[in-house]
């Protein structure tokens, strides 16, 4: 009997891209006052008729309406966010 190892590593973050991304992820979906923004906005954009879900505009709305960052100090607008990650979980809201 043969052993394979694998020399992949797992270079991701509770399944999220990094740190920062999973850390704001976390808050949006488990804050309510942040998962009801959150919602509402994707509600929102859509009977509005809006095409895009991004999370890149609704940074936005999370810093005006809730602070520059998360409670554990992540900026909602940091450098290190996987944008295209985060606008698929808002997608998922919808």
């Amino acid at each position: 009997m043969t052993t394979q190892t694998s020399s992949m590593t797992d270079t991701t973050y509770n399944g999220w891209t990094n740190y920062e991304t999973w850390n704001v992820a976390l808050y949006i979906n488990n804050e309510f006052p942040i998962y009801s923004l959150a919602r509402d906005w994707v509600q929102d954009r859509i009977m509005m008729g809006y095409d895009s879900l991004s999370y890149e505009i609704f940074q936005y709305t999370l810093k005006e309406c809730i602070g520059q960052k998360t409670p554990d100090g992540v900026r909602y607008d940091d450098p290190k966010l996987d944008i295209q990650e985060l606008t698929e979980m808002l997608q998922e809201l919808a």
